[in-house]
């Protein structure tokens, strides 16, 4: 996949951008994104279902509460620097709540996303994958 997102830059004449200038939010936004991916992959190969019960299973994985588990379940993992990018997006002053999710939830799931923003943006999917399959181990939602 590392590969695949130098191709893309290249081909998209994407130049390169310090990562520490990106806000949290906007990390969160594509780690969002990325981490959805990540999990429909899982769920698709498991199988051809119906999109709606596709649909149903993602959701409880890409939901607020979930999210914050898996990561304070992989905190102990995390490098000095990924533990910065998490706190960041965990910190980080948002406009909006998601609705059925807690304050604490909210914030640890946007510190969940802008690390997966994170490790995307530098080419490290192995470790946000292996980041992602420690979290579901240690908290029992492996799809």
């Amino acid at each position: 996949m590392e590969e695949s997102i130098k191709y893309l830059k290249e081909q998209f004449d994407l130049q390169p951008v310090d990562i520490r200038t990106y806000s949290p939010v906007v990390l969160a936004y594509i780690g969002d994104a990325v981490y959805e991916l990540v999990i429909r992959t899982i769920l698709v190969d498991q199988g051809n279902r119906q999109a709606n019960t596709l649909h149903k299973k993602a959701s409880t994985y890409v939901k607020a509460s979930a999210q914050a588990a898996m990561a304070e379940a992989f905190l102990p993992e995390l490098t000095e620097e990924e533990l910065s990018y998490f706190k960041r997006g965990r910190n980080a002053k948002t406009v909006s709540m998601a609705k059925h999710a807690t304050m604490h939830d909210y914030r640890h799931a946007t510190g969940f996303e802008a690390l997966m923003g994170y490790l995307y943006l530098t080419d490290q999917m192995k470790r946000m994958i292996d980041l992602i399959k420690i979290g579901m181990e240690r908290t029992g939602g492996t799809p």
